[in-house]
């Protein structure tokens, strides 16, 4: 152990049997993140990490590049809904986006007016705008306000046409949009009582969510409750209206298991008729898409691991519309003219226009990179799509619905300072031995005859497709003359069903193998050494760091989880942990307990070993996956460290998981990550 270290107290009292295993946990009392011991650490770590990060010199270009890349002009996906069009903006100067709003394409295209601003929200840029839905009627907009970085929403609405305020408040949302009846008179919400929160940062299991039915103008203690599920509590609601304004389709999730439970409500003059379970029992993924007369059309992959659509009767009984294919069905829309489908072909992006009935299919061509997103609906012909690149955030294209023609939008950004991004090369490779596919990516000038500093970005879980899409520091990264691999892992969404299967519950490992994999064969091919090597991946894909880098900490030489799940046998007791139990199972459950001991982190470090340089960042306002996880997996790691490289934790004040998070903040995050990588990979940035 390095002794310079932030001292972080060992209570070696705290021992429990665990299905016959003796479980050392003398790190606890960090969990309490509201303590003044806890509070006193988090300070201490971060002057310990800000005293040798200070020390880089990579430090001030990395810083550069990164303020200058938030500063560029930027511009969401436009969205059309109840007779306005609206987009989210930034001008480079602001810390949240601002919406703005116009009446028709062309005049949101000439700036709009703004709508809304969340930069005054709150000292610092910290609340953030969540999700917005407009009435039906094109009166109201309501909009979800997230402080600091929190999960938890309040919702409050404005008068589109005016930009005034109106005095109607709900709190205590959480994991919902506003979702209007067809009258406009109220909306439904998922709402968690009191008892599942706490004041400070969130260390409560989340208690059963009730959606309920807010009335425009009544107090939120007056709203009905529609659907709970107390002694089930892991069970979430999410509400759609259908285009047809006959029914709220409500698809029910045992936490993040993607099996589906779909219940019809018929709307009637006096509010909701009673439930048509069309299908009531967690089997297969579930989409609902549209309605065609008394019929569903719905997105599933029963019997179709790679997704088809079908059409349903009120009995669960399905007819292909669209018939499973070679390709990953991603996604599917209603539009006026019936159908859009979105397939991954090997992890890019391809949209498809269909009748309602499934013919007359036309494919849209589109940008190889990230999706963005995909907006329209049921009563447009226009598509709006958002895609993105390594290097260049969202550029946003109109589709129209009957034509298939495609068109890019000019800027929707306002003007401001420019980052000149890096030409790019793109090279698609396949790991001979378990077949992981990956993506290498540089710049276009870049000389790989020799090895390359390069960071490996992965997330391997719940279904989520990884794309070569755009993180603000990847464009630094590649300017700076490194190399970028983005890995597709078995257990997310590139592929369908049985690949998202070999990833998940007792074929966890498999996620880690395959990472561990395409570095062995990045080492073998010469594309980088071990020397110089960085890995880095976000919550579940923390998890994801944590494990290789104490599977193999020889085949590393920096390792940057961000958020991750660090402690295996104890996730399902805080906030929403007990949701991830459809990739992760629960300890509770003796064999269960087994898997996920053989991997946690947390429990594999082992004092005296030389791990990677190792840089752990998290927010102390994380409620999704709480900084406890991050801050014992920091305490344990340093003790264990009998190498030479640091292993040092930044801790962020008043952020959560990610999503909201002030420009500025993600500027200083991503520069501090990728000095700390290019200090220990040996990437020495242009004019150094």
């Amino acid at each position: 152990m390095t002794a310079d270290y932030p001292e972080s107290r060992r209570d070696e009292s705290v021992v429990e049997t665990l299905h016959g295993h003796q479980i050392a946990d003398p790190y606890r009392w960090l969990e309490d993140a509201d303590a003044a011991e806890t509070k006193d650490w988090v300070s201490r770590q971060n002057a310990f990490t800000e005293s040798v990060l200070t020390q880089y010199d990579e430090r001030g270009w990395f810083q550069q590049a990164m303020t200058a890349i938030l500063r560029r002009p930027r511009a969401g996906v436009p969205v059309q809904s109840s007779g306005w069009f609206f987009v989210g903006r930034n001008d480079g100067t602001k810390a949240q986006d601002v919406v703005y709003v116009a009446d028709t394409l062309a005049a949101l295209l000439d700036g709009g007016r703004v709508l809304i601003d969340p930069n005054t929200l709150s000292e610092g840029g910290t609340d953030s705008l969540g999700t917005f839905t407009v009435s039906p009627d094109g009166r109201y907009f309501a909009y979800g306000i997230n402080e600091s970085g929190s999960d938890w929403t309040t919702f409050r609405l404005l008068e589109v046409a005016t930009g005034a305020e109106v005095d109607d408040v709900v709190t205590e949302a959480k994991f919902s949009e506003a979702v209007w009846l067809p009258d406009s008179s109220a909306y439904l919400y998922s709402h968690y009582p009191a008892g599942g929160r706490s004041e400070g940062t969130e260390t409560k299991v989340l208690g059963g969510g009730q959606l309920k039915l807010h009335k425009i103008g009544t107090p939120q203690a007056d709203d009905q409750l529609v659907l709970s599920f107390p002694d089930q509590p892991r069970i979430f609601v999410t509400p759609v209206v259908s285009e047809d304004d006959r029914y709220v389709v409500m698809h029910l999730h045992e936490g993040t298991d993607a099996a589906t439970r779909l219940w019809l409500y018929p709307i009637t003059t006096d509010g909701l008729g009673d439930p048509i379970k069309v299908i009531d029992e967690f089997a297969d993924e579930i989409d609902f898409v549209r309605m065609a007369g008394d019929r569903l059309i719905l997105r599933t992959d029963r019997d179709a691991p790679r997704g088809r659509l079908v059409s349903s009767d009120f009995d669960g009984n399905f007819t292909d519309v669209i018939p499973e294919g070679e390709n990953a069905l991603r996604s599917a829309y209603a539009t006026s003219g019936g159908l859009a489908t979105l397939y991954l072909v090997d992890a890019q992006p391809e949209l498809r226009l269909h009748d309602i009935d499934g013919g007359n299919t036309r494919s849209v061509p589109l940008a190889s990179g990230g999706l963005v997103d995909v907006t329209g609906g049921a009563k447009y012909d226009e598509l709006f799509v958002g895609l993105s690149s390594p290097t260049e955030p969202t550029l946003s294209y109109v589709v129209s619905a009957a034509s298939g023609d495609l068109r890019p939008l000019p800027s929707l950004a306002p003007a401001g300072e420019t980052f000149a991004a890096p030409e790019i090369t793109v090279r698609r490779v396949v790991e001979p031995g378990r077949e992981v596919p990956y993506f290498v990516i540089s710049r276009a000038d870049l000389d790989l005859s020799e090895p390359r500093p390069t960071v490996m970005y992965g997330y391997g879980g719940f279904r989520v497709p990884i794309f070569t899409d755009y993180r603000p520091g990847w464009p630094a990264w590649l300017a700076a003359g490194g190399v970028l691999v983005i890995t597709n892992l078995r257990g997310g969404g590139e592929y369908g069903t049985a690949w998202y299967e070999e990833g998940r519950l007792k074929n966890k490992q498999n996620v880690f193998d395959d990472f561990i994999a395409v570095a062995e064969h990045l080492q073998k091919t010469r594309v980088t050494t071990a020397a110089q090597l960085a890995i880095h991946g976000r919550s579940n894909g923390g998890l994801l760091i944590g494990a290789v880098m104490t599977q193999r900490p020889d085949l590393f030489a920096v390792a940057l989880p961000g958020v991750g799940v660090m402690d295996m046998l104890r996730f399902h007791l805080f906030t929403v942990g007990a949701a991830w139990a459809s990739d992760f199972g629960l300890p509770d459950d003796p064999e269960q307990f087994e898997d996920l001991l053989a991997y946690s982190p947390l429990h594999n470090l082992h004092d005296g070993s030389a791990y990677p340089a190792t840089l752990v960042v998290t927010g102390d306002h994380d409620d999704r996956v709480v900084p406890l996880h991050s801050h014992k997996f920091m305490a344990a790691l340093q003790h264990a460290q009998a190498g030479s490289a640091p292993v040092l934790t930044r801790i962020e004040v008043d952020t959560g998981h990610g999503f909201g998070k002030p420009a500025a903040m993600v500027a200083s995050e991503w520069a501090d990550l990728l000095a700390f990588a290019a200090h220990h990979t040996g990437l020495v940035p242009p004019e150094q």
